[in-house]
């Protein structure tokens, strides 16, 4: 009997504090192997998140994974960063070492798009950021719904409040046109919004049981974490973008409804907000995340990142 192979997987990421820990939790999960990472503004600038996410992959020993810096801002809006909730670089803090690990010559888009080309029907795309590197990719290359196999996008709140207005999540409302670019087409996209990923949260008793330990994974964590925990004085932060890595590695660690998403791209207060329309079998719906297996989803994280949290 031979084992799975592990499906071929691009993040596409505005590296701060979750990215990383996501970025860790792809290359350690045997369900999956990083292709490639692509970076995009969000978070913080592109190019800020294109550093972290190469000396995040040199910390891994995964620095031999491509990175492809993307979009360096939003396709119509000014760009807005979260440097408040991720620190001044982005880490929390933690300074990681340069890398020597290789950039690539295509930008993001051109980059998703030879991907899915060469792995057909096989590679899934998880968007940790806003959607403007998939808007345009999607935009230059209309074959992208058929040549992905899975689209999952830490993205939206659609039964809860957001993270940067009542109405929007942070990833939502960074870039709405380009979020409803992606909501219209026929990607086969799941949507891991706050419905979920403000369950499962990383609390300060958890972090203390991690300081001292001296693996990769720890140091990451717990580094990262200091701006939380010392400097924002909070309780715990949740896990947005580590659950839409580990619903790409496990599906069914969400339970899903189908909808078509409407994205908010207006120029008032409710713009970024996404909605659930149930219409039944349309060619744009989508799946939604609306429960999570909260234990799985730590113990997997835990077990694979070598913490011991659980």
């Amino acid at each position: 009997m031979t084992s799975k192979s592990p499906t071929p997987v691009i993040l596409d990421v505005d590296t701060g504090v979750d990215d990383a820990l996501a970025i860790a939790l792809a290359c350690r999960l045997a369900e999956l192997e990083v292709i490639g990472v692509t970076t995009v503004a969000g978070n913080v600038d592109q190019q800020r998140a294109t550093e972290n996410t190469r000396r995040v992959l040199h910390l891994l020993d995964a620095g031999d994974v491509p990175v492809a810096p993307g979009m360096t801002g939003p396709l119509i809006r000014p760009h807005r960063d979260a440097l408040a909730y991720h620190g001044p670089n982005g880490l929390g803090g933690l300074e990681l070492p340069p890398s020597p690990g290789r950039m690539v010559g295509a930008h993001a888009p051109e980059f998703i798009i030879q991907a899915a080309q060469e792995h057909e029907g096989e590679l899934v795309l998880i968007c940790l950021a806003p959607l403007s590197n998939l808007a345009v990719a999607l935009l230059l290359e209309p074959e992208l719904p058929r040549l992905l196999k899975r689209v999952v996008i830490m993205g939206g709140a659609f039964t809860v409040a957001g993270n940067i207005t009542p109405w929007a999540e942070f990833n939502i409302f960074v870039d709405p046109e380009a979020a409803a670019i992606v909501a219209r087409s026929q990607l086969p996209l799941t949507f891991i919004g706050l419905d979920v990923t403000t369950r499962v949260r990383f609390t300060r008793e958890q972090w203390e049981r991690c300081r001292g330990l001296d693996h990769p994974e720890a140091r990451l964590i717990t580094g990262v974490s200091v701006w939380a925990f010392e400097h924002r004085q909070v309780d715990a932060y949740a896990l947005h973008d580590p659950l839409a890595v580990a619903v790409a590695a496990v599906p069914d660690l969400v339970g899903v409804e189908p909808a078509e998403v409407v994205i908010d791209t207006g120029l008032w207060s409710t713009a970024g907000q996404t909605k659930m329309v149930r219409s039944g079998g349309q060619a744009s719906e989508h799946l939604v995340a609306l429960e999570v297996d909260v234990e799985r989803f730590v113990a997997l994280f835990a077990g694979a990142l070598r913490l011991p949290i659980v």
